[in-house]
């Protein structure tokens, strides 16, 4: 390399130099390249709540056609109106006994937190469980006694029985009405009078006779008691039991009887005239929302019937008359909106004592201890004085 050229690198170098200190000196400098964000964390689902674990005792089977059908219906209701915010169970034929208190025990150790006793002799069981169990709520049907965790609710069957007994009056042809009753409590005892009253109000002549199988669910017995009955000459039978053996034993006797508690048609459809029915569902939804929500109170007492959506009476027989149909309907709509009040004096007893006197209805204490029979009825009432 000559002289020249080694001269001509040392300037281009030497002005190479010189403009990277210009640049250094007017803060030109090349920043770092920024660092990548990290990637965002994916957040955790919320834990789903647990259900709110439900059971009820059955008194009797799920399928007797009557009064637990209408309580395991009421459950249906409740699961489908909450979904998986709640777990039901059951545990049916649970005797009124000590065997009661067991069950129930059971249930609360198993983490129910609402437990529902459908029948009125689980109340003493219930009602020391409830002591035991203070953080689980319980519910005691037909039941007067309660607690700071337990309350009682019941429905107004005597409400489905008088618009029963309308139709009774007018269908019966030897004014002898046939009764077979289960346990004589006030409960009972209401809706043989209620049913009395209700055939009186469409055929003064009637008179009531009741048989006592001293059981809510003996299909056995209850056929027995009907069959007396229509021996007794009555031709058409109610019933305050669980099964469908009275309808049954009117169909096979070529009498007329009603359905209770449940629709119990088919069990008898050429003997059937109508069933008096009890919807649990909007008393079990009411209970669950309220035990979801916290709002549940124990120590209360709730008595619904027509006005709440509990109790009606379908399914009436086509050949029962046109007018008497229109007279069940007034009367439903009466017991709805108020303007209607069966308990309305004068009542009197079968002694011709009078009970309710004349324009005083009746309150919910009074019909509470109910245990006397209105004029119509024959017989005494078991155990009263």
């Amino acid at each position: 390399m000559t002289d020249l050229q080694k001269r001509s690198l040392l300037k281009a170098a030497a002005l190479s130099a010189v403009a990277a200190a210009a640049l250094v000196g007017c803060g030109k400098k090349e920043e770092p390249a920024p660092a990548p964000a990290p990637a965002p964390v994916a957040s955790a689902p919320a834990p789903k709540p647990e259900p709110l674990k439900i059971a009820f005792a059955y008194v009797g089977p799920v399928g007797d056609g009557g009064w637990t059908f209408a309580h395991d219906n009421g459950r249906k209701a409740l699961e489908a109106e909450f979904g998986d915010k709640v777990s039901t169970s059951f545990v049916e034929n649970v005797p009124e006994s000590a065997d009661a208190e067991r069950v129930l025990r059971d249930m609360a150790g198993q983490g129910n937190k609402l437990i529902f006793g459908t029948t009125f002799g689980y109340m003493e069981p219930m009602l020391k469980v409830a002591t035991d169990n203070p953080g689980v709520k319980f519910e005691h049907a037909t039941g007067y006694k309660q607690a700071d965790n337990m309350r009682t609710y019941d429905s107004r069957t005597y409400e489905g029985a008088y618009m029963a007994g309308v139709i009774a009056g007018k269908m019966t042809k030897t004014n002898t009405l046939g009764v077979v009753g289960s346990i004589p409590i006030p409960e009972v005892i209401r809706n043989i009078n209620a049913f009395t009253l209700g055939a009186q109000s469409s055929n003064p002549k009637v008179k009531t006779k009741v048989v006592w199988v001293n059981g809510w669910f003996d299909p056995p017995k209850e056929t027995e008691a009907a069959t007396s009955l229509i021996n007794g000459g009555a031709d058409v039978l109610f019933q305050n039991t669980d099964s469908p053996a009275v309808l049954k034993t009117a169909e096979a006797k070529g009498k007329r009887a009603f359905g209770w508690d449940s629709d119990m048609t088919a069990y008898g459809p050429k003997a059937h005239l109508a069933s008096a029915v009890i919807n649990w569902g909007p008393y079990y939804i009411k209970a669950t929302k309220e035990a979801l929500d916290g709002s549940w109170k124990g120590g209360g007492a709730e008595w619904w019937g027509v006005k709440e959506g509990a109790i009606d009476i379908v399914s009436i027989a086509e050949d029962v008359p046109a007018e008497t149909k229109a007279r069940v309907e007034e009367v439903k709509k009466g017991l709805a909106d108020g303007s209607f009040a069966i308990w309305t004096g004068p009542i009197v007893d079968n002694t011709g004592k009078v009970q309710i006197a004349k324009d005083t209805v009746a309150d919910d204490k009074f019909l509470g201890g109910l245990n006397f029979y209105v004029k119509g009825v024959e017989g005494k009432v078991p155990g009263a004085k």
